[in-house]
């Protein structure tokens, strides 16, 4: 078990008290790559803000020697402690989808930072299943994404395996996979580099 992971914090020293405004889990200097290749997003255009007020983003290892598992659960814990900004929030983190909540019966009570846990694994699922159509050239099915990730259905002996259709096809809808009938009926192959 490998204890490599640390859970990190980008700061922003503006404030008396230096403000979370992003948290993250990594390796080696991942935490600090933020600040050397600033992006677009939310989290990028307050580290340029920091920058143009002629200050330096605080870079804060919170907790160190944890396992992969163990950081993803802190990170997790964190975001949803924190909120994001999308949520009322603090954290530019960019863990929700756009757009609001559709279809929630009124009578339904959310506890604060779910939907944050919720789209941390969501992120990580879409990950897995790019990488997996990525180290497969012939393309993957369903079946191959469903029992390759452990995430088989096994309700009342069925095996309909909706949940990586799901993915599948959120995937698909974002760009990151396709159908390829070149490959075999019902396999998808990777489209990008990244998610």
């Amino acid at each position: 078990m490998t204890r490599s992971y640390y859970v990190y914090a980008l700061k922003d020293p503006r404030h008396i008290t230096a403000t979370a405004f992003y948290i993250g889990k990594g390796t080696g200097n991942r935490a600090w790559q933020h600040v050397l290749r600033v992006d677009e997003t939310p989290k990028g255009q307050r580290i340029k803000q920091i920058q143009e007020a002629g200050v330096e983003v605080s870079v804060i290892v919170l907790v160190d020697d944890l396992t992969e598992d163990q950081a993803i659960k802190v990170e997790a814990e964190l975001i949803s402690a924190f909120g994001t900004t999308a949520t009322g929030g603090i954290l530019t983190n960019s863990v929700l989808p756009s757009g609001a909540v559709r279809g929630l019966r009124k009578d339904v009570v959310v506890p604060s930072g779910l939907r944050e846990k919720a789209q941390i694994g969501l992120s990580l699922l879409k990950d897995s299943i790019v990488q997996l159509a990525k180290a497969n050239r012939e393309g993957v099915t369903n079946a191959d994404v469903a029992k390759a990730l452990g995430i088989q259905s096994d309700y009342q002996g069925g095996s309909k395996d909706y949940l990586s259709f799901s993915l599948i096809g959120i995937l698909m809808r974002n760009g990151h996979l396709k159908r390829d009938g070149k490959l075999g009926k019902g396999k998808y192959a990777a489209t990008s580099l990244r998610l």
